[in-house]
């Protein structure tokens, strides 16, 4: 089995994605892979990146499900709002009140809505080729992967940029947040909302697949426009 890189390797991804390009077994994990991934050292405004939101019913993607999906393509100058995506999808385990409460899917809104098996072609294409960016990896990369290996016995993985990952580096592993917290001050949040707040950026209503994955988009925009530079590489970047 084939291993994604450690975090300390983050810059051998090209070489990982390649591999697995060779490895592929099956057709959608083979058109995923014939995409080449940019090399590491390539200016952060020469990528055409896609933010991602997936909005599940808890936090486990073994146990839980992905209710819906939001794309919104963009480099670092442009937002193309046109060729935003959406889906509500149907989980295989029922919803419970909680995610509803969080999410606002209801029983009726995935009671018609298709598996997310039926996406993943046209899903997996806009993904191709392209940065996906997030915000915090540890929900949308492993739950993509995992619904795709159930359901084409086959995972997909891929580097990304995590937003909160950049807010942690400055708001909570920098030396001034070190010592802000040996003072005893609480630490900063890194949540999508106050992340953006930080930045003077709108306020959207949160927990819309839709909508999350376009704050995430202007999140990176405005982090990169005040923390880093236009010419800074992905291999400073992606997780």
């Amino acid at each position: 089995m084939i291993k994604a890189p450690k975090r300390q390797a983050e810059a051998g991804w090209p070489e990982y994605m390649a591999q697995r390009q060779s490895a592929a077994y099956t057709a959608l994990a083979k058109r995923y892979y014939s995409h080449p991934l940019l090399p590491a050292d390539t200016p952060i405004s020469d990528v055409p990146m896609v933010a991602m939101d997936l909005e599940t019913t808890g936090l486990d993607p073994k146990r839980h499900g992905i209710v819906s999906v939001g794309l919104v393509p963009f480099t670092l100058n442009r937002i193309y709002l046109n060729q935003c995506q959406y889906w509500v999808v149907r989980p295989r385990r029922p919803l419970v009140s909680k995610s509803v409460t969080f999410h606002h899917v209801t029983h009726s809104d995935i009671a018609q809505a298709p598996d997310i098996d039926e996406i993943l072609d046209e899903l997996l294409e806009v993904l191709a080729g392209k940065i996906v960016v997030v915000h915090y990896r540890h929900i949308e990369r492993p739950f993509l992967d995992y619904a795709i290996k159930q359901r084409r016995k086959e995972g997909i993985i891929f580097p990304v940029i995590d937003t909160m990952s950049l807010e942690a580096r400055i708001h909570r592993q920098s030396m001034l947040a070190r010592f802000r917290r040996w003072i005893g001050r609480p630490p900063a949040s890194i949540r999508l909302f106050d992340s953006r707040k930080r930045y003077g950026l709108p306020l959207y209503q949160g927990h819309n697949a839709l909508v999350d994955a376009l704050a995430t988009a202007e999140l990176l925009q405005a982090q990169i426009a005040h923390q880093y530079s236009p010419e800074t590489p992905l291999s400073v970047l992606w997780s």
